[in-house]
């Protein structure tokens, strides 16, 4: 169980929003899963740090989400992202959501390389692998 968002490599934020909120006053169980793609994005499509080749991207072909808490409007969350292991066209994420420094969920994704072209699963690049192993968690 994550502990705090430093412990990961990889950190994002986002801003709640007031049309987040459900009846029971809390934010949305559906707007976890957008909180955690704002971090998958943010790292797989980094322009400085580029990890699909030009000719590939990714999907998510397996997303696993523990709910450990509530989220309430207004604020932020902090969203950190690591890599857990490195496949040869995929890779398995961990991540979790942290408000006021409180865990409230936990997530585990496998994210496929895959050609825009015939729509197959490519291998990852020797320099998107290296990447990858640097940003690795335990």
């Amino acid at each position: 169980m994550a502990n705090s968002v430093e412990q990961f490599p990889i950190r994002s934020t986002d801003k709640l929003r007031y049309a987040d909120t459900d009846r029971q006053g809390h934010v949305n169980n559906a707007c976890f899963a957008t909180f955690l793609e704002t971090g998958r994005v943010e790292f797989l499509y980094n322009p400085s740090h580029p990890l699909a080749d030009t000719d590939a991207e990714f999907v998510i072909a397996r997303l696993q989400l523990d709910y450990r808490g509530e989220i309430h409007w207004p604020g932020n969350v902090a969203v950190g992202t690591g890599v857990l292991r490195i496949g040869t066209s995929s890779l398995t994420l961990a991540q979790a959501i942290f408000q006021d420094g409180r865990l409230v969920a936990e997530s585990e994704s496998v994210i496929v390389h895959v050609d825009t072209g015939t729509r197959k699963a490519k291998p990852l690049s020797e320099q998107s692998r290296e990447r990858l192993a640097a940003l690795t968690i335990s």
